[in-house]
């Protein structure tokens, strides 16, 4: 694990849309300054509006994780920021046109290419991290959110879908950003054609295609190339948990276990973890 901060090294940019919105949007990273973190600018609104990337600027979770302050957003977030913990980035600053982040194919794979090729620059910094203490659990129903003590970071996900193609499926992964670039980082986002349907019939979805999601019928996957991995849905799910466990503002030092959690568990749970002190620590490594 790093022990001191990192950003990148040059300026990159990438183009894509919206899966909701269907908005072209152009999206550049920036390096960050020591201990800045993440921050996005909406750099077509007056005043370039900036929206730090961390859970207290959380304004809506039921689609996938939306980012505000004064009155600005950010949609769709969790990919990026995936990106950005699996390859160990600290400090950035995201330049938006438009206020959703582009879905590229799905994935979080382009994200982690376009970081790649800025390079990477340390900070004289030292890098801190949340070490877990003792176990945290919440529960809602079936699904749940664990966090206990580890030498790393982990991250153990299960699923169970009542469909033929995609049932109970697991996957654990001790994170480094060789790892997550390779096994993580690919894996892309899947719906069901019945509520893409629904989606679109309520203007939602309006960038969605077999270009950038696993769209899975009764008893097929449309996509003609089919699934990139066999379990490609658990991993996905990992991917979502790594963008949405990296709003705590620092990386966790311990093993995190979700039982078919989403989003908004997710952020319940982050909610939950700075009430509960006695169950961690802030230190460098």
């Amino acid at each position: 694990m790093q022990k001191k901060q990192k950003t990148i090294l040059k300026t990159v940019s990438c183009q894509g849309v919206g899966l909701h919105s269907g908005h072209h949007v152009n999206l550049t990273l920036k390096p960050g300054l020591p201990n800045q973190g993440r921050v996005f600018v909406r750099t077509d609104l007056p005043g370039k509006p900036r929206i730090s990337a961390i859970f207290q600027r959380v304004v809506d979770t039921s689609l996938a994780t939306v980012l505000g302050s004064d009155g600005a957003i950010v949609s769709t977030t969790e990919h990026l920021m995936a990106a950005l913990t699996g390859m160990g980035i600290d400090n950035i600053i995201i330049e938006m046109d438009d206020y959703e982040v582009p879905i590229m194919d799905g994935s979080a794979a382009r994200f982690s290419n376009l970081i790649e090729s800025a390079g990477e620059f340390f900070l004289d910094s030292p890098k801190f991290y949340f070490v877990i203490k003792t176990p945290l659990e919440i529960t809602e129903g079936d699904k749940s959110v664990h966090l206990e003590p580890y030498n790393g970071f982990k991250i153990s996900c299960t699923i169970d879908f009542d469909h033929p193609l995609i049932g109970y499926q697991e996957h654990t992964l001790d994170v480094t950003p060789d790892r997550f670039a390779s096994e993580i980082a690919p894996a892309r986002t899947f719906g069901f054609l019945h509520e893409l349907d629904m989606m679109r019939h309520f203007g939602l979805a309006k960038g969605g295609s077999l270009d950038n999601a696993i769209v899975v019928d009764q008893n097929k996957i449309l996509n003609e190339d089919g699934l990139r991995f066999e379990n490609e849905f658990v991993r996905h799910k990992i991917l979502d948990c790594m963008g949405d466990f990296s709003l705590l503002g620092m990386p966790v030092c311990g093993h995190i276990r979700i039982h078919k959690s989403g989003h908004a568990l997710h952020h319940k749970f982050l909610e939950t973890f700075f009430t509960r002190k006695d169950c961690w620590k802030t230190e460098t490594l």
